[in-house]
């Protein structure tokens, strides 16, 4: 954790505020790309070629191993010293390098319009998503996304170069303004919105993909928005390899001790909260964590690879610590 001090120094060069977004604060993550590794856990299913390496037989780019030559194979590629030095023919098995298309899919609905400390989640999620996106760029990978708020969402399809992820900046700024604007305000709000742009995901992502779900997963605590949600990760997760970054604050499982009553607005509620109770900060502190470890393991058993964040420090400083 960084005192207030260091807070305002960090939001100063990196031209943040907290609250909104802004381009130059995503920009300053093209520097810190390299910071990020984005080799991927699982086998490579797309076509094109690229960056990553895939299990494809035949001549490519990348040497992979000696075997015994079979029939139909290319004798371009016999290996005539293994053959000389063994007395029987062998060949020279190559894996092609291949492309992986990245999707970030970031969730500024109600929830994530939250924070005590440093950001609120919301703009952790788009400097994290930003990040990313400039990590794939890097290696010289498409990217794409979808942004949502309550209401409204942006879809970006796979593109390369800095133009995309300039683009994808872009739908975060302006989907993050359209939050803030909705956000308490009495236009009607979609209790839907995580499922559902989930269900567009699954539509728009293509099999071999490297997605980046960017959430707190708050939309997982209530039974009927988790068991649709769910069932669209269980689907996705056939097919791609899925990410979680659950983003959080302190404040959400930890309540101060504070002499006095604070009130919290939700966007459509307010309520109040006796922080000199201490038996009320213990209960408070303890139903908070159980139903975090629940949103946990329901991403596990999906088969999401599962990284946490918290709103409250730099996100470089994190990844730094995770490396």
């Amino acid at each position: 954790m960084i005192n207030t001090t260091e807070h305002l120094q960090w939001l100063k060069s990196c031209q943040a505020n907290g609250v909104s977004l802004d381009l130059k604060e995503l920009i300053y993550y093209r520097a810190k790309a390299r910071l990020l590794d984005l080799t991927p856990k699982s086998h490579i299913k797309h076509k094109m070629a690229g960056q990553y390496l895939a299990p494809h037989k035949g001549r490519g780019m990348e040497f992979a191993e000696v075997r015994h030559y079979q029939p139909g194979d290319d004798i371009r590629s016999i290996d005539w010293r293994v053959t000389a030095r063994t007395g029987q023919t062998h060949t020279k098995i190559y894996q092609e390098e291949k492309e992986r298309p990245v999707f970030i899919f970031t969730d500024f609905s109600n929830t994530m319009l939250f924070g005590s400390q440093l950001l609120l989640k919301s703009v952790q999620a788009a400097h994290l998503s930003t990040f990313v996106a400039w990590s794939a760029s890097e290696r010289g990978d498409r990217v794409g996304g979808l942004v949502f708020n309550q209401n409204q969402h942006l879809e970006l399809k796979p593109s390369s170069g800095g133009k995309a992820v300039l683009k994808l900046t872009h739908n975060l700024i302006i989907n993050h303004q359209q939050a803030l604007k909705i956000h308490g305000s009495d236009s009607e709000q979609n209790i839907n919105c995580f499922s559902e742009n989930l269900k567009r995901l699954n539509q728009l992502a293509k099999p071999g993909s490297l997605i980046y779900l960017i959430s707190d997963f708050c939309h997982l605590g209530t039974e009927q928005q988790s068991n649709e949600a769910l069932k669209q990760l269980q689907l996705l997760s056939r097919h791609c390899e899925l990410v979680a970054c659950h983003i959080s604050d302190p404040f959400e499982t930890h309540l101060p001790d504070h002499n006095g009553v604070i009130k919290v607005d939700t966007g459509n509620t307010q309520s109040s909260l006796p922080l000199m109770n201490n038996s009320f900060r213990k209960q408070f502190n303890n139903q908070a964590q159980q139903a975090l470890n629940n949103r946990i393991q329901m991403l596990k058993k999906s088969g999401l690879h599962i990284f946490s964040f918290s709103s409250a420090s730099p996100i470089e400083q994190q990844i730094l610590g995770k490396a």
